[in-house]
């Protein structure tokens, strides 16, 4: 299980570990009920202590960006490592529609400005 963290109305996750394929439908799933509580402004999945991510979770990233954009959610990435961002670049994924942050504090930052949160 990968905890989800509540600070104001933002949701904050960090991914730990190596995902398992049902792992990240769970966590899917589990990030998007946490999302669509009324008072959600917006998500920031932190990646910096894992080094890789393959096609599944790639996509699975892509997938929430996605959902949550049509539901108004803002989200940013944070703590992609070179080794991530060399690997999705090698297999030609894109985070498109998905903003990005070096990293947490970054991210809280750029969600605070993008909602006008202060």
């Amino acid at each position: 299980m990968i905890p989800i963290l509540r600070i104001d109305d933002f949701w904050i996750t960090s991914i730990q570990d190596t995902l398992h394929d049902q792992t990240v439908v769970w966590f899917k799933e589990d990030l998007l009920k946490k999302i669509c509580q009324p008072d959600s402004k917006g998500l920031i999945i932190d990646l910096t202590a894992i080094e890789i991510v393959d096609s599944f979770v790639t996509k699975a990233l892509i997938d929430i960006g996605n959902l949550s954009k049509l539901m108004g959610i803002p989200v940013i990435i944070t703590g992609i490592s070179p080794a991530i961002a060399i690997t999705l670049v090698e297999m030609g994924l894109e985070l498109q529609g998905i903003e990005t942050a070096l990293n947490l504090q970054k991210g809280l930052e750029k969600l605070r400005n993008i909602t006008g949160e202060r």
